[in-house]
């Protein structure tokens, strides 16, 4: 068996954390993507500002909601992709 990343033994730590916010707020735990999330918020707070990757997170998360109240498919990646299109030029060339 290899040892645990630092990353593994962090989501570990958040695990118990995310379990009860999402069961405080009626959602399912497995639907937080915690990986996808903190790129997405890297990706802003180095392509904006630090204080708006969690503004993006919930921005990203606005959309999902949206389009599953409409029923329709959600795609993370593509979400993400429209979020990030929106950063200044210079960021998403030095992030790519």
């Amino acid at each position: 068996m290899s040892p645990r990343t630092d990353d593994q033994q962090a989501q570990e730590r958040w695990a118990d954390w995310i379990e009860r916010a999402c069961a405080a707020l009626g959602l399912d735990p497995e639907a937080v993507d915690v990986r996808s999330i903190l790129d997405t918020t890297r990706t802003i707070a180095h392509g904006v500002e630090r204080p708006m990757a969690p503004v993006g997170a919930y921005i990203l998360g606005l959309a999902v909601g949206r389009l599953q109240e409409q029923g329709r498919p959600v795609d993370l990646e593509s979400l993400r992709s429209h979020l990030e299109s929106t950063l200044p030029p210079a960021s998403r060339t030095e992030q790519a």
